[in-house]
């Protein structure tokens, strides 16, 4: 009975996800993420990050799936930022912008966040999702190509020299080697903390296999459900570098 209960979500999440989805990308002409912008600018308030949020869980809740972090596990994001009050921080995989208004409104002041999106109609939506929410290029600076050709240049081009908080949510196969990446650019320092997210569902196992042997980390998960959906299990991974003992 429980596992058919279990199909039973993951079947939901097919039909919401996938079939949903490609239904409406045919009838409106329009993506799935454009869509989200357009509610998002028609029922916020402009200005308001909470309002911006507020109405993107809205649309994802009872309009169309779209896999952000979500309230649920954005609260644990939310407390880690206000804990650590990052002056420095990188987020992996901006999408459509939701995690990075929910990590910019949390943000000390003086504090910048390098937001990483490979897809140019995602991180063109992510941009005005961005700015709509209040946010400047002084607080959040959009930087669209892969994450493996940006970190390299974090330090030379953008003059980086520590990251306090990185935020993963891209693709779960780049996880481990833009972490290694990161290793070896020299900006993760003793105290520097990581946030992997969706490391259950879909999963990331080879970046927990090396989280459990490479014993550079402080690590443990956060153990939830899968944003916007019930009974799917899913974690986040929070990671402190201790560096080489």
């Amino acid at each position: 009975m429980l596992g058919a209960l279990r199909y039973r979500y993951y079947f939901v999440l097919l039909y919401r996800a996938v079939l949903v989805r490609i239904w409406k990308d045919c009838v409106t002409g329009l993506t799935r993420e454009e869509r989200a912008y357009q509610y998002v600018l028609t029922h916020a308030t402009p200005g308001d990050p909470d309002s911006i949020l507020e109405t993107f869980d809205e649309w994802c809740n009872k309009v169309e799936f779209i896999s952000n972090i979500g309230p649920k596990k954005g609260k644990i994001l939310d407390r880690l930022l206000m804990e650590q009050s990052p002056l420095t921080v990188l987020e992996l995989g901006a999408h459509c912008g939701y995690s990075t208004v929910r990590i910019a409104r949390s943000l000390p002041l003086g504090a910048r966040l390098y937001s990483i999106e490979m897809d140019q109609r995602n991180a063109a939506i992510a941009e005005k999702i961005i700015r709509l929410a209040g946010f400047d290029d002084d607080t959040v600076e959009l930087i669209v190509n892969p994450s493996d050709e940006v970190i390299p240049r974090l330090h030379s081009e953008y003059k980086l020299e520590k990251l306090d908080f990185v935020f993963m949510d891209h693709w779960k196969k780049c996880y481990l080697p833009d972490l290694q990446m990161l290793e070896g650019s020299g900006l993760l320092g003793k105290g520097s903390m990581v946030l992997a997210d969706n490391v259950l569902f879909p999963g990331a196992p080879k970046f927990l296999r090396y989280l459990r042997k490479c014993g550079l980390y402080e690590w443990k998960i956060h153990r939830a459900t899968l944003e916007y959906s019930k009974g799917i299990r899913d974690g986040m991974a929070e990671l402190v570098y201790q560096g080489i003992q």
